[in-house]
């Protein structure tokens, strides 16, 4: 009989080579289309803030923190679009 635990330790495994098999991909992707790399990084992480910014802006009422988070999306807007 098989241990319980190694299924799931055989899942996690399979699971962080697709990631890391992921990761590859759009690197190798990225260097082939003459992308830096760094630059790559920087407007992915410009993508997820304006994501979370969003989802801030969403659950949030109060008018000021509005204004501020308004004005943050508009900030990484102007930068998405350089």
């Amino acid at each position: 009989m098989s241990d319980a635990g190694e299924g799931l330790v055989d899942a996690e495994g399979r699971l962080q080579e697709q990631r890391d098999a992921r990761e590859h991909e759009r690197r190798r992707r990225g260097l082939a289309a003459g992308l830096d790399p760094e630059r790559v990084r920087q407007v992915e992480s410009w993508r997820l803030a304006r994501a979370e910014k969003l989802r801030q802006l969403e659950s949030t009422q109060h008018p000021v923190r509005r204004e501020q988070l308004a004005l943050a999306i508009a900030e990484l807007d102007r930068r998405l679009a350089e």
